[in-house]
């Protein structure tokens, strides 16, 4: 594989994320480029694009190089829901924030009754139809 080629597939795979840093019940963040598969945790980033703090007012809570975070957008850096929110919120990228739970595979939670009646309707499912038919009579 070429250098060429596998830098490509390296930048394909890279997100823009916060890492926590500070103490217990004292919060606060950096805003850090870094492998998706890779855990948030460890202090092996690429490169480090500022810093967020949420309890600060909205305006001063983050501190974020605009130049850096549009460089690696250029190249295929996918931002995390939360730091494209925090984007939008001090006017580094254009757009509409995105709702956290919008998430591609969430759902609404069931309630209880629903969650009954699929029960039933699964455990209907896998009894032969022989016996329903000898329970009702």
């Amino acid at each position: 594989m070429t250098s060429g080629a596998l830098f490509a597939r390296i930048l394909s795979m890279l997100m823009i994320r916060l890492q926590r840093v500070g103490r217990k019940h004292d919060p606060s963040y950096r805003v850090v480029v870094t492998e998706k598969g890779r855990g948030i945790k460890s202090a092996n980033y690429i490169e480090m694009l500022g810093s967020y703090d949420p309890r600060k007012e909205k305006k001063d809570s983050a501190v974020i190089s605009a130049e850096r975070v549009k460089y690696w957008i250029g190249k295929g850096a996918a931002p995390s829901i939360t730091v494209h929110n925090i984007l939008v919120q001090t006017g580094v990228v254009d757009g509409k924030k995105i709702a956290k739970h919008s998430k591609k595979n969430w759902k609404e939670p069931a309630k209880k009754e629903e969650i009954k009646e699929e029960v039933k309707e699964d455990v209907r499912a896998e009894v032969p139809s022989d016996a329903l038919a000898k329970e009702e009579s």
